[in-house]
């Protein structure tokens, strides 16, 4: 089985990343003079969904203008979230009511993704299918981070996590949902930890691991490091 959509989280207002991002919303950061939402919607493409959906907020005029003038080869219909943010999982929410699919793989634009993180992903996709599951983040050891200051999320045993006092593990922005796990949930604005919290008391919180090294913009001091990387 295969995932035909991808979700990517574009609404936020990037306030660790001002004052870049008071005019230019995060997505359309550049490193290397490439966005990072042409970096990620580039490995989406190659991960081999039919559909991405993204949603907008803060500055959205120029995300839709990015994505009118590249012309990707690949259907991406922008979600806007309306007269107030929505958060993450508000977001998601948002996107997957435009869907018939039950399956939605999601990332976020601000880690820096590469070809490395495609065949771990497809990996990924197979483990969640093989067994039936409802939900899988992928995850990185904290060693393997650029930014050396985060701490970790999770602590992971046997692809399912844990809420422990040293984690060692970083959610680092690509996860696998269906959509029954929104079913309780009417559109407001909620971050998306609040389902991966109960389901972390349900012992039924899911990852996976990723080998490949993890550069995020974590903030405007981290930005400059990559850049000039």
């Amino acid at each position: 089985m295969k995932i035909n959509t991808a979700l990517i989280l574009c609404a936020g207002l990037g306030k660790r990343l001002s004052p870049l991002t008071l005019t230019t919303p995060k997505p359309l950061l550049k490193i290397n003079d490439v966005t990072i939402l042409e970096r990620c919607i580039d490995l989406i493409i190659k991960f081999g969904v039919k559909k991405i959906f993204l949603n907008t907020f803060h500055l959205s005029d120029q995300i839709f203008e990015f994505i009118e003038n590249k012309k990707f080869s690949i259907d991406i219909q922008i979600i806007e979230d309306g007269k107030e943010i929505l958060n993450t999982g508000g977001g998601i929410l948002n996107m997957i009511e435009n869907s018939k699919d039950n399956d939605f793989i999601i990332f976020n634009p601000d880690t820096l993704w590469h070809k490395d993180h495609i065949d771990e992903i497809k990996k990924m996709q197979n483990f969640y299918f093989d067994n039936k599951l409802n939900n899988i983040l992928l995850l990185a050891n904290r060693k393997l981070s650029f930014d050396k200051s985060l701490t970790g999320d999770f602590s992971l045993s046997n692809s399912v996590l844990e809420k422990k006092i040293d984690n060692d593990f970083i959610y680092i922005g690509c996860q696998i949902l269906n959509r029954n796990l929104f079913k309780k949930f009417k559109k407001h604005s909620f971050p998306i930890s609040k389902i991966w919290n109960q389901l972390l008391k349900e012992n039924k919180l899911n990852g996976f691991e990723s080998l490949s090294k993890f550069n995020h913009l974590t903030n405007f001091e981290i930005f400059k490091k990559l850049a000039d990387f």
